[in-house]
């Protein structure tokens, strides 16, 4: 299934995070979602998902608002189309090559539903598979050096994902504690004009044997300095997970 490059540290990960086995046979993630902060109200999307229900598809690109923009309306996400759909499943509004639609330039930048769409839709399916996401094919992993931060000692993941995985950007890395436990994301989202963050994760809880960390801030980063205040803070809540008997191949390419 997988063509990623193992090490140790994405084997102990794995293992802190429910192990492969069990990840490989989850195929849907639910959760309650509240993503607020500065950036959605100057893009013009305060409350977009501040209270909506998200469902993530473990072994393909697919996210699924329930409640997005409105009572009875739904915003459904893959890499290549984005809609917003009634509950009957009437199309109102859709966008194709979503991606090419971004960055969106310009000092009174602001995002349309269909945008906030794209970029949720990736960035919830992003949080909710990893650290299994690391394992889907033409993924590439390499340990760096640990380091030092907050009297901790880090070890670190550089992740390379390939352009058939929509993510914030092509190169990230992703810092754990000695547990195994995911705890910071350094990105350049294209999306937001690749500009440098900080993506902070904390408050991990286990549901259905997985684990997750339901606490996440993004910090940005302004020549070399990382920001005191977050920009997007995002919870996750009454998480549940399906799975299937039988340990399921990922189709992440797709």
């Amino acid at each position: 299934m997988s063509e990623a490059q193992e090490t140790g540290l994405l084997d102990l990960v794995l293992e802190a995070h429910g192990g492969r086995e069990q990840w490989s046979r989850a195929t849907t993630v639910r959760a309650r979602l509240h993503m607020v902060g500065p950036t959605w109200t100057a893009l013009g999307q305060a409350k977009t998902f501040a209270g909506v229900d998200v469902a993530v598809e473990v072994h393909e690109q697919r996210t699924v608002f329930t409640g997005f923009t409105g009572p009875g309306i739904r915003g459904v996400y893959t890499p290549d189309r984005v809609a917003i759909e009634d509950e009957g499943g009437a199309v109102l509004r859709e966008r194709h090559a979503p991606r090419e639609s971004f960055p969106v330039r310009g000092d009174d930048t602001r995002w349309d539903s269909l945008h906030a769409l794209y970029f949720g839709g990736y960035g919830m399916w992003n949080y909710l598979t990893t650290p299994y996401l690391l394992t889907v094919s033409g993924v590439r992993t390499e340990e760096l050096e640990p380091w030092q931060a907050d009297g901790d000692r880090w070890r670190r993941l550089r992740v390379t994902f390939p352009p058939h995985i929509a993510t914030h950007s092509t190169e990230q890395v992703f810092s754990y504690d000695e547990s195994g436990l995911l705890r910071r994301l350094d990105y350049a989202p294209y999306v937001m004009g690749s500009r440098q963050a900080v993506h902070r994760t904390e408050a991990h809880r286990t549901a259905s044997g997985l684990v997750f960390p339901t606490h996440r801030y993004v910090l940005p980063v302004e020549d070399g300095r990382t920001g005191p205040e977050p920009v997007i803070i995002v919870d996750f809540s009454d998480i549940t997970v399906e799975f299937s008997q039988e340990p399921q191949s990922s189709r992440g390419e797709q």
